[in-house]
């Protein structure tokens, strides 16, 4: 499938989610799970505080309000590794290319927010990626 005739159906908001990073400067972002396996995904950066991993050819997770002390890290990685939860439970963990782009093209039609989800077995994850920093991002006061 050629660039031009790639373009995302739909894109979901995700409120809440974390980066992570480890002692070997290595991110994860935390996620809801979606449905299905990603098909060469990847995620563009603007540099600023908005992110969209574009997850396969029909959706498209839009990360927006990131935190600004992830932004340098961010910017300056080469891979992050994405992690989906589905409540408490880890999904699937994949590594994605990042590209800093000047400025995100949002094709295709914004979902509603997708619903908070708190996963708490999260800590077995964190502590065999090794995080050493994490930083939360997006909205605040989601209720």
């Amino acid at each position: 499938m050629n660039m031009e005739t790639q373009y995302y159906t739909l894109i979901e908001k995700q409120d809440f989610f974390e980066i992570i990073e480890n002692k070997y400067g290595e991110l994860a972002i935390f996620i809801d799970a979606r449905d299905g396996l990603p098909n060469e995904p990847v995620l563009q950066f603007d540099g600023k505080k908005t992110a969209l991993l574009k997850r396969d050819a029909h959706l498209a997770v839009k990360l927006d309000n990131i935190n600004e002390e992830t932004v340098e890290p961010l910017a300056e990685a080469e891979f992050v590794m994405i992690v989906e939860l589905k409540g408490k439970t880890v999904e699937r963990v994949y590594g994605v290319p990042v590209e800093n782009v000047e400025d995100i093209v949002f094709e295709g039609r914004q979902t509603r927010a997708d619903e908070l989800v708190k996963a708490k077995n999260r800590d077995e994850l964190l502590k065999s990626f090794g995080a050493v920093k994490i930083w939360t991002n997006g909205e605040k006061n989601v209720k």
